[in-house]
């Protein structure tokens, strides 16, 4: 006992106080197989899209310390990496983690933005923006894009369109039938026509 009091324990009640902006945004993110596409570098070396999307998409979010933000990631169809927060912290190890590979492949862009446009709904915050990231034209899911946009906009969500890649040939990572990684021109393509529409219908910018 005397041990213990010589060593003067204390016991100490802290808390943080985070004050948020009122904007909540949630970010979709495409990781169907063409974000392998090799168009873009970082730091002077050939990256993917994702790769290259996750490094802005993490500068944004450092950018933005007081704002909810939440992430959907989509293919053939969205899941959610992270509800909305203000641990931001958190989120980034999310980022972290998401990959290529994790749900069935294809684009399904409607599904995806009515996900993140639900994930606000019933949020009360003075502003709700969805950003959705993509390399490819819609070819899944059950809601197309147009149908998404204007639930979107019928509940006071705006949704900003991101294209990532090029139109044209891009090189692209294929695993032979012997197993081995190698890389072939191919086709691309981001399909504007349905992400301006999409983001103007909504009060947002493509």
């Amino acid at each position: 006992c005397l041990g213990i009091a010589l060593a003067r324990p204390q016991r100490v009640e802290a808390t943080s106080e985070v004050e948020a902006s009122g904007i909540d945004i949630v970010l979709a993110v495409d990781v169907s197989r063409s974000m392998e596409a090799l168009d873009f570098n970082l730091g002077g070396e050939p990256a993917n899209r994702l790769e290259v999307a996750k490094t802005v998409i993490d500068r944004f979010i450092e950018g933005r310390p007081n704002d909810r933000i939440g992430l959907v990631a989509f293919a053939g169809r969205p899941y959610l990496v992270s509800p909305l927060t203000l641990d931001h912290d958190w989120l980034r190890q999310n980022l972290e983690r998401t990959e290529i590979g994790l749900v069935e492949d294809g684009t399904a862009i409607g599904t995806a933005l009515a996900s993140s446009v639900n994930r606000l709904r019933e949020r009360d915050a003075k502003s709700r923006i969805v950003v959705l990231l993509t390399d490819g034209v819609n070819n899944a899911g059950k809601v197309a894009p147009e149908i998404a946009a204007e639930a979107a906009r019928a509940l006071g969500v705006r949704v900003y369109t991101v294209a990532a890649g090029t139109n044209g040939e891009a090189p692209v990572p294929v695993t032979d039938a012997a197993g081995r990684r190698r890389v072939v021109m191919s086709r691309v393509e981001v399909d504007e026509e349905t992400l301006t529409p999409v983001a103007e219908e909504t009060g947002g910018k493509f």
